[in-house]
């Protein structure tokens, strides 16, 4: 069985990071038909096993992290000439200097090592009126970005959204497991607010598995 050559390290990142690229036959394998992936709906149900107290303890997990309001982005690459992109609720900033920030990944998400591969993301940061977009890029066996308008960021080339409060772009710095999911560390390159073009200038949050906005 041929060997995958070990793809070139792109600029910016950091040599651990390449540590946990898988190949890309497990790539396709994951991937199937699809072209882009479901990554993370906000809320969504997620079975541990059949122990009826894990489950329970897994709700109530859930439940009290769900007190925690967040803002939602979407985490954009390129993948060869196509675009990628998932809805990702764990996005935090890390550090100032130099400057990092951070995203949370499912091991079982099938966007991410074409993200990983590329080396490269963007952050987009969604506006109140964009919940339909949120929900488009956290939907399995569509094409995500029929109608969606965007353009290449300055320093990556990935997906900047149209209509997003701001965005960030972003190559992989460090890559860490976390159980269930990666720790994903980008050091930003370049970053950008969208206030004066952005038709809507209040966030999209999301507390206690619903949708919000700062009005309610």
């Amino acid at each position: 069985m041929p060997v995958d050559p070990t793809p070139e390290l792109p600029e910016g990142m950091s040599p651990d990071a390449r540590a946990t690229w898988p190949p890309s036959t497990l790539i396709d394998s994951w991937l199937g038909d699809a072209e882009v992936d479901f990554e993370f709906r906000p809320g969504e149900e997620v079975v541990v096993h059949d122990d009826p107290e894990a489950k329970a303890a897994a709700r109530r997990f859930r439940d009290v992290l769900g007190c925690f309001a967040s803002g939602i982005t979407v985490i954009t690459t390129m993948s060869g000439d196509q675009p990628v992109g998932m809805t990702c609720q764990s996005f935090s900033s890390v550090s100032l200097d130099p400057p990092l920030v951070m995203f949370i990944p499912a091991k079982t998400s099938r966007a991410w090592p074409l993200i990983q591969r590329s080396g490269r993301f963007c952050v987009n940061v969604l506006a109140a009126d964009q919940e339909h977009l949120s929900a488009a890029m956290a939907t399995r066996g569509i094409d995500k970005f029929e109608g969606v308008s965007w353009a290449p960021a300055a320093a990556t080339g990935s997906p900047v959204l149209d209509g997003t409060l701001a965005h960030l772009d972003c190559t992989i710095h460090t890559v860490h497991e976390a159980g269930d999911h990666y720790l994903v560390v980008g050091r930003v390159q370049h970053l950008e607010v969208h206030a004066e073009d952005a038709p809507v200038n209040e966030p999209l949050l999301y507390f206690k598995g619903r949708y919000r906005t700062t009005d309610g």
